[in-house]
């Protein structure tokens, strides 16, 4: 058997292979989260998000869109510099992106958001 009908037959079980994968994980839910950065907004994202107004940096409640903030958590960039991951019960992480930056405190059963600041 020569080369290029060597190649030729991995080439053909290569895309085979790669259609029943396509086919067999369409219509699951399945992602690869091995950075950091991805899994802690998974896991941050997997619980309920509250916002807390009575804190001063969120004072004025109007002057934030839910949505876009919303979005910033899901999409966002962690900043672990700022961040603070030693904790025992619940870290403190800094989200950002390029409207908002976002400090949230992550409980085992819920995300409480600290403080929000917009960038101008």
């Amino acid at each position: 058997m020569s080369f290029i009908q060597r190649l030729s037959l991995y080439f053909s079980g290569l895309l085979v292979g790669v259609v029943f994968l396509m086919f067999f994980f369409s219509g699951k839910k399945t992602t690869c989260d091995y950075g950091p950065n991805a899994r802690v907004l998974k896991n941050i994202n997997s619980k309920k998000i509250y916002f807390d107004w009575g804190s001063e940096k969120i004072k004025n409640k109007l002057k934030y869109d839910s949505l876009k903030i919303m979005q910033a958590i899901k999409y966002g960039n962690v900043n672990f510099k700022n961040s603070n991951t030693k904790l025992d019960s619940c870290n403190i992480y800094n989200i950002e992106d390029k409207f908002y930056t976002i400090i949230l405190k992550n409980c085992p059963e819920l995300v409480k958001i600290i403080s929000i600041n917009t960038k101008n």
